[in-house]
């Protein structure tokens, strides 16, 4: 199919919308498990992403299994397994870690708005790298998304600067949102070709590869405290915040478009710091609220198109 046409073909539908968003909503519960069980364990981040990919295994397993049975007939060249391992890597294994790193210095409302910053990585990306156009209502959308976080960004930073390790966390959150960027924007290539199932669940097994060498090299499984409550908090990261949300997205993607995702996912900040508020005591302020807002404008107008398009033949 010409690039064109393909680009044509990602319009939005109401289901490629709503999948994206609860996508968004699973994955922004991450920071709020994440901080939980630092505070609840004393963990560290290498440890407890190590858990969380060992409980997230048998998942992925399965669903490599399903989908290379359903997907035989695709059949994959080297070229395409470099890049789905590359994307897993980048994707799970490096960005999640210097995510989990960035959490123990900075609250998860700040770590939220920083790795948002990654849908203006993949944008840029996939407009001047693979020459994709963006069409008005995603300029729209993303000038307000990204004022909105910009706005609350700078809001957040003017609470914790006391914090001798703030600008190290939020560099580490930074460096996620990098190599978050790089996999979303494969994400939006690969699949098509690959198949949803199988590309997820691929991808995901070459970052746990990743992760669990890492341990391997610098840990010692015996130092792990296997308490009720870690293993309480490992499980929900497993399942509540990547198994079903890596899958949603991947979904999302294929039916709506990497672009298109990557301004629908912004709603997650608004996700996270609410659920900051309620769970872990994090104050919301001002300008959290006037962000707050510009992002769920942007959102809703994302929304309003995807069921204009649903309503009209593609």
């Amino acid at each position: 199919m010409p690039e064109s046409k393909k680009n044509t073909a990602y319009q939005l539908s109401l289901a490629g919308f709503l999948i994206t968003i609860l996508g968004a909503v699973f994955f922004s519960t991450k920071a709020i498990f994440v901080k939980l069980a630092f505070k609840s364990t004393g963990v560290d981040a290498v440890t407890l992403l190590t858990l969380r990919m060992l409980f997230s295994l048998p998942f992925y397993l399965v669903a490599a299994w399903i989908g290379s049975k359903k997907e035989s007939a695709i059949a994959l060249t080297k070229r395409e397994w470099f890049f789905l391992i590359l994307l897993g890597i980048f994707g799970y294994y490096l960005s999640s870690l210097f995510d989990f790193i960035g959490l123990q210095y900075v609250s998860a409302g700040l770590e939220r708005l920083i790795l948002f910053l990654y849908p203006t990585f993949s944008v840029l990306i996939n407009t001047w790298i693979y020459k994709t156009k963006l069409n008005k209502t995603q300029i729209i959308a993303l000038v307000l998304t990204y004022l909105g976080i910009g706005i609350a960004y700078f809001g957040e930073m003017k609470i914790d600067t006391s914090n001798p390790n703030f600008y190290y966390g939020s560099f580490m959150i930074f460096l996620c949102a990098i190599t978050y960027s790089f996999y979303l924007v494969g994400t939006g290539r690969m699949v098509p070709k690959v198949g949803v199932t199988r590309y997820t669940a691929y991808a995901m097994l070459s970052a746990t590869v990743g992760i669990f060498l890492h341990f391997l090299l610098t840990k010692n499984m015996q130092e792990i405290p296997f308490t009720p409550t870690l293993i309480w908090y490992t499980v929900a990261l497993a399942l509540i915040a990547t198994v079903l949300p890596s899958f949603l997205m991947s979904n999302g993607m294929k039916m709506i478009g990497s672009n298109n995702v990557s301004i629908i996912t912004s709603i997650g900040p608004v996700s996270t710091i609410i659920q900051a508020h309620f769970f872990l005591g994090e104050t919301i302020i001002f300008p959290q609220l006037i962000g707050t807002t510009l992002v769920i404008i942007g959102v809703l107008l994302i929304g309003w198109q995807s069921k204009k398009a649903s309503a009209e033949p593609v």
